[in-house]
C-alpha cells in the first residue's frame, strides 16, 4: 500500500470480491449493533430511555457520517485508487468504534456512529465501483451482489452477538457488542494489500501497462494477447478518449446525455431507501413488540428475519445475471408495496393505543391484537424482506455501479451513495417519531412510495444486464432505445472478440506469406 513492499496479488475475482466486500460487512455490523441493543434494559437505563428524535438521531448518525464519507469518496478514489480509498476509510472505523465502546452519554455514542458512518460512506460507494471495474460483463451482477451478501452476513452475525451480549449485566453488555466491530475491519485491512488495483482506474491515470497486465491476469490467466483482453482494452481506450474530449468539472455529469445517468444512479439509490424496507430491517424488534412478542421470542423473531434476508439474496446470487435489472426493480417495488399495505391495513384495523409505551418503551405506542392480526403483521414483514432481498436490495447497488462512464464512475457512485445516505438519514430521523405520531400510517406511506418507484423504474431505467460498462454508455445516449424497449444481454463484446480473432488470423497469414516470400527470394 505504498510502502515499497511487493506482495503477492490475488486475481481470482470471487476471492477478491469476498475480501473487498468486508467493507459491506462493516455496514452490516453497525446496523445490527443497534438493532439488538435498543430494546435491552441495559441500553434503555444507561441512556435514559431515548425516544423519538433522540433515538432517531442515534439511529441515523451512521447515515449522517455516510453522507460526508460518500461526498469525498469519489475525488479520493480518483486520486489514490479504489482499493486504497477503502483502506484509508478503515482508520475512521477504528476511531469511531473506540469512541462508541468508551462513550459516557448518547452524544458521544452519536459521535462514534458518525465516524463509523464516514467509513461506510466511502466503502459503500467504492466497493461496488471496484467490483464492477474488475468483473466480466456477464458476471458483474453476481460479483457486485456479494457486497449485499456481506452486508447481510454482517447484520446477522452482529445481531446475534448483540443478542448474546444482552445477557451480560451492566454497560459491558453493549460495550462488548460494539467492541466486536473491530474484527471485520482488521481482516479487511489485512486483505486489501493483496488485491489488484482496478485496471480501468490505472488506464484513467495513464498506467497502461499495469492496466493491461491486471486485465489479462483477471480475464485470461495472464495472457495479454487473448482476444477478450485485446477487445476489452480497445473498448476502454476508445471510451476513455471520448470522455476526455467531453470536458472536465461538473459539466461532465450533465453534458451529452450524462444527466440521464446521473439521474438514474442517484434516484435508484434514493428509491432503495424510500421503499421502506430498512424500517423493517432496523426496527423489526419494535414491530415484534407491537405484535405482542416480548423478551427472547421478540429477539429471535427479529434475528430470523436477517437469516431470511441472507437466504433469499443468496438465491438471487445464482440468477442475478440471468434476470433483467428492470424486471427485478419494477416487480420488486410492486411486491413491497403490497406487503406495506397489508401490514399497515391490519395494524390500522386491529390495534389498541398504549400511550405509556408497550413494555415501557416510549417508541411503541400501539399494540396489535393477538392471533390472526399479529401473525399477519409478522408474516408480511418477513415477506417484505424476502421480496426486498430478491430485488431492490442487491439490484439498486448493482445498477448504480453500472450506469456511470469511466470518467465519472468514482465520483458518480459517490453521488449515488450520498443520495442513499441522505434519504437513509432522513428516514432514520423520521421513523421513531413516526411510530409515535402516525403509527400504522407509516406503512401506507411507504406502500404509496413503492408504487411510485415501480412507475419510475419502468419509464426511466434502460436494461443494463449482460452489457459491458462501455456499452451502457450507448443506452443512455441519443442513439439508445427507449428504456421499456431495452432487453438484457445482446452485448457487442462477443462480436468484438470475434473481430479481434479474425484480425489476428489475417495478421498471422500475412506474416506467413511474408516469410515464404523471403524464403523464395533467398532461393
Amino acid at each position: 500500500m505504498g510502502l515499497g513492499l511487493k506482495l503477492p496479488t490475488i486475481y481470482n475475482v470471487h476471492l477478491v470480491a469476498i475480501i473487498a466486500t468486508l467493507g459491506g460487512a462493516l455496514f452490516g455490523f453497525d446496523i445490527s449493533s443497534m438493532s439488538a441493543i435498543v430494546v435491552t434494559d441495559q441500553y434503555l437505563n444507561y441512556f435514559n430511555n431515548p425516544a423519538g428524535v433522540i433515538q432517531g438521531a442515534i439511529g441515523s448518525a451512521l447515515a449522517a457520517g455516510s453522507v460526508i464519507g460518500s461526498a469525498i469518496a469519489g475525488p479520493l478514489s480518483d486520486k489514490i485508487g479504489r482499493r486504497d480509498s477503502i483502506f484509508f476509510a478503515c482508520f475512521f472505523w477504528l476511531i469511531g468504534t473506540s469512541v462508541q465502546v468508551a462513550c459516557k452519554n448518547y452524544g458521544q455514542l452519536i459521535a462514534g456512529r458518525v465516524l463509523n458512518g464516514f467509513t461506510v460512506g466511502i466503502t459503500s460507494s467504492q466497493v461496488p465501483v471496484y467490483l464492477a471495474e474488475i468483473a466480466r460483463a456477464e458476471k458483474r451482477g453476481s460479483l457486485v451482489i456479494i457486497q449485499q451478501l456481506a452486508i447481510e452476513f454482517g447484520i446477522l452475525i452482529m445481531y446475534f452477538i448483540g443478542y448474546g451480549c444482552a445477557s451480560i449485566e451492566g454497560t459491558a453488555s453493549f460495550r462488548t457488542a460494539w467492541g466486536i466491530q473491530f474484527i471485520p475491519c482488521f481482516f479487511l485491512m489485512l486483505g486489501l494489500p493483496f488485491l489488484p488495483r482496478s485496471p480501468r482506474w490505472l488506464a484513467k491515470v495513464g498506467r497502461d501497462q499495469e492496466a493491461i497486465a491486471i486485465l489479462a491476469n483477471i480475464q485470461a490467466g495472464g495472457n495479454v494477447d487473448d482476444p477478450r483482453v485485446i477487445a476489452e482494452w480497445e473498448e476502454i481506450v476508445t471510451v476513455m478518449n471520448a470522455e476526455r474530449e467531453a470536458g472536465q468539472g461538473w459539466r461532465k455529469f450533465v453534458k451529452n446525455g450524462m444527466w440521464k445517468r446521473t439521474m438514474a444512479g442517484m434516484t435508484v439509490q434514493a428509491w432503495q431507501q424510500l421503499a421502506g424496507a430498512n424500517v423493517i430491517v432496523y426496527y423489526l424488534t419494535y414491530i415484534a413488540q407491537m405484535a405482542g412478542l416480548t423478551g427472547n421470542v421478540a429477539m429471535v423473531t427479529s434475528g430470523i428475519q436477517y437469516a431470511v434476508f441472507i437466504i433469499f439474496t443468496g438465491v438471487m446470487w445464482l440468477f442475478i445475471d440471468k434476470t433483467g435489472r428492470r424486471t427485478l426493480l419494477v416487480y420488486g417495488a410492486l411486491g413491497m408495496a403490497f406487503c406495506h399495505f397489508v401490514v399497515g391495513g391490519v395494524m390500522g384495523a386491529h390495534h389498541d393505543n398504549v400511550p405509556e409505551g408497550v413494555g415501557g418503551n416510549a417508541n411503541i405506542v400501539i399494540s396489535v391484537h393477538k392471533g390472526a392480526p399479529a401473525n399477519t403483521v409478522i408474516l408480511f414483514s418477513y415477506l417484505l424482506i424476502v421480496v426486498y432481498a430478491l430485488t431492490l436490495a442487491p439490484v439498486c447497488w448493482i445498477y448504480a455501479a453500472e450506469v456511470w462512464s469511466l470518467g465519472t464512475r468514482a465520483t458518480g457512485m459517490s453521488m449515488a451513495a450520498m443520495s442513499n445516505w441522505v434519504f437513509n438519514f432522513a428516514l432514520g430521523m423520521f421513523t421513531p417519531p413516526a411510530f409515535i405520531n402516525i403509527t400504522w400510517k407509516v406503512f401506507i406511506i411507504f406502500g404509496v412510495l413503492c408504487v411510485a418507484a415501480a412507475a419510475w423504474f419502468w419509464v426511466f431505467y434502460p436494461e443494463t444486464c449482460g452489457k459491458t460498462l462501455e456499452e451502457i454508455e450507448i443506452l443512455f445516449g441519443d442513439e439508445g432505445q427507449k428504456p421499456w424497449k431495452t432487453k438484457k444481454g445482446e452485448s457487442r463484446l462477443t462480436a468484438e472478440i470475434e473481430a479481434v480473432k479474425a484480425r489476428k488470423t489475417v495478421e498471422n497469414e500475412i506474416e506467413v506469406h511474408e516469410h515464404e516470400h523471403k524464403n523464395d527470394e533467398k532461393v
